[in-house]
């Protein structure tokens, strides 16, 4: 699939602007822009690395953009990079001379017209290294002279640096600069240093969200060359210090060769997939996620079973394995530490090892120990009141203050959802759970349990044929959560088609599944605002694309047609280019919305569509 975009959206800064592409660099970092070329967050860069100690939870923008000029014969200057200023003005506005965009093999690639002269500019970065590529080449016309601005930076991707503090610290090279002892830029044209700011960039989807929009830029030097016929390019790298360095055209020419032979599919998979100093894991989204246990292994058959990397992901679930605490998985390390802070990591990670059991069942054994705690602990009792009632079988969980399922959303330190007691897909995956470990080890008595929740779990069923949210309490309006009771590989009731006829007329939407119905008095259906206002309709109506896997599996085990609608398949050139973004509005037009690149969005969606 190549995704190609002409000069009708290129120049359109409003079209443009609201399309991005990513490239990564398998340990985390990350290359990220516009179509337009506008650097609408404070995460869009051609430099982010992860922090080799802490991995993606910790990422750093070194360098942030590179402005070309180019100098015609007749003495006219054109530039080809745009900004937008803290005033709201846009300059330069190097997008209107642009006549294409277009993705192929992973690699992004623009083309400007001016008369004559046609420039291109190829990104790209090294798998398994932080370096980054940036080629230009003159494709038609000339001789021109091409300049480089390198605009840069050193900071933690959620914040923003300015003049009010000292400059970044700049040692010039002869082919370039180191910055902070961080990063180093090359490039194998003249360079001349400089050292000034650029005051007041303005990023527009920050301001959008409530967040501070302006950063200053460090403008640490130029690259110069002259481009005299056609097929002739300048290239320059941004790579960690003390990496290995290759020839831009090599790096953009290896992306683009490993990206043809991943194909679609395993393109946009790739980009989560990520290697760090323990071994393989998982990035939750682009921009600003780093690897969360519940994502990881809900992700975990579509990222890694469907795509082939049974290797990779047999060494995933060992590593998580040894997370485990008190029967729990560690859901993050961002804020430097483990956090034990979910009710249904640990029950999706009992679904990642029997889905990998089907076609490795080794690793299972190996892990025997591991799942005979999680069972145990969730048996007697574990954090956050998560225990199973001695009385039904099924599982309960709760605590003041925190919200442990998937809809985690807190305003104030308060849930927006609270749902504590015996939550539908709660418990739908203990009973997934306990089916697949009694099927493996009879001899174990997880038999017993599994048959005292599944029957206990008809107290879920309502009369009209839906299930209840959580169990003795007042329903808040339909929810997908009841999904996992019809579609999991064990999955506690029989689907039927009536049921989730009514559940699509009320949550289906071309983008996913709303988390609220439109009909329910707590229903909000834009995701839009400020932080607070984001977290409040997170959940409550905001459509979800990684459920339209759940749905499919339910569907499917009805005989009726597929619900992969061809809207999730056209949305892959619409935000997040090649990629599933994290949720979308629940009012038509169903505007994307979160990160632009979402693990789970695309594991579900390329799961139930091979």
């Amino acid at each position: 699939m190549t995704i190609r975009f002409g000069p009708q959206l290129c120049t359109d800064l409003s079209a443009g602007a609201r399309r991005e592409w990513l490239v990564t660099d398998g340990l985390g970092g990350y290359a990220m822009g516009t179509v337009s070329g506008l650097r609408t967050r404070r995460y869009h860069g051609l430099l982010i690395m992860a922090d080799p100690e802490h991995g993606p939870a910790r990422r750093y923008l070194g360098l942030a953009s590179l402005d070309a000029t180019v100098t015609l014969e007749s003495g006219r200057t054109v530039r080809l990079g745009v900004h937008e200023w803290a005033d709201g003005t846009v300059d330069p506005c190097g997008h209107e001379l642009l006549t294409s965009f277009d993705l192929a093999d992973g690699v992004p690639r623009w083309r400007w017209q001016i008369g004559s002269v046609v420039i291109e500019r190829e990104i790209a970065m090294r798998h398994g290294e932080p370096s980054v590529a940036v080629v230009h080449r003159l494709v038609s016309g000339g001789p021109v002279e091409l300049t480089l601005a390198v605009l840069g930076t050193w900071r933690d991707v959620h914040g923003e640096r300015t003049a009010q503090g000292p400059p970044p610290q700049a040692e010039t090279t002869a082919d370039g600069v180191i910055v902070e002892g961080a990063y180093r830029v090359q490039g194998d044209a003249e360079w001349r240093a400089k050292g000034e700011w650029w005051f007041g960039v303005r990023h527009r989807e920050e301001a959008e969200r409530g967040l501070t929009p302006v950063e200053d830029l460090w403008h640490l030097g130029e690259y110069s060359g002259r481009l005299d016929r056609p097929g002739q390019s300048i290239g320059v790298t941004a790579s960690a210090e003390g990496t290995r360095v290759e020839p831009a055209e090599m790096t953009v020419e290896r992306a683009r060769d490993r990206g043809r032979r991943l194909g679609d599919d395993g393109r946009a998979a790739d980009q989560f997939v990520i290697r760090t100093p323990t071994g393989p894991d998982v990035v939750a989204g682009y921009p600003w996620f780093g690897a969360w246990g519940r994502d990881t292994m809900i992700s975990y058959e579509g990222l890694f079973l469907t795509t082939g990397r049974v290797e990779e992901g047999r060494q995933l679930l060992r590593n998580y394995a040894a997370t485990l605490s008190e029967g729990m998985l560690a859901n993050t390390c961002d804020t430097g530490s483990r956090e034990y802070n979910t009710a249904d990591a640990t029950l999706w990670f009992l679904h990642a090892v029997d889905r990998h059991a089907q076609v490795d069942p080794d690793l299972a054994e190996e892990l025997r120990s591991q799942v005979r705690s999680v069972v145990d602990h969730h048996t007697w009792g574990t954090r956050y009141a998560i225990k199973m009632d001695p009385v039904d079988g099924l599982l309960s969980q709760g605590a003041e203050g925190e919200a442990l399922t998937w809809m985690d959303a807190r305003v104030g330190g308060v849930p927006v959802t609270p749902r504590a007691g015996k939550a539908v897909d709660i418990n739908a995956l203990w009973v997934n759970g306990l089916a697949g470990l009694a099927e493996r080890w009879p001899e174990d008595g997880y038999r017993q349990l599994h048959d005292r929740a599944r029957q206990s779990f008809q107290r879920f069923v309502r009369p009209d044929g839906l299930l209840h949210d959580v169990l003795d309490q007042p329903e808040p309006g339909v929810r997908p959560n009841q999904l996992l009771a019809w579609s999991l590989p064990h999955a506690p009731l029989t689907p039927a088609a009536d049921p989730l006829r009514r559940l699509t007329e009320q949550l289906l939407t071309p983008m996913g599944l709303r988390s609220l119905s439109p009909a329910a008095d707590g229903y909000r259906g834009r995701h839009r605002g400020t932080p607070a206002d984001r977290d409040r309709a997170y959940h409550q109506g905001t459509v979800w694309p990684w459920l339209l896997g759940p749905l499919a599996d339910a569907v499917s085990k009805t005989q009726d047609t597929a619900v992969i609608s061809d809207g999730i398949r056209a949305h892959r050139s619409e935000y997040g280019l090649g990629s599933v973004s994290e949720t979308a509005d629940g009012d038509a037009p169903h505007g994307a919305t979160g990160c632009p690149f979402q693990a789970w969005s695309v594991a579900e969606t390329t799961r139930v569509t091979e």
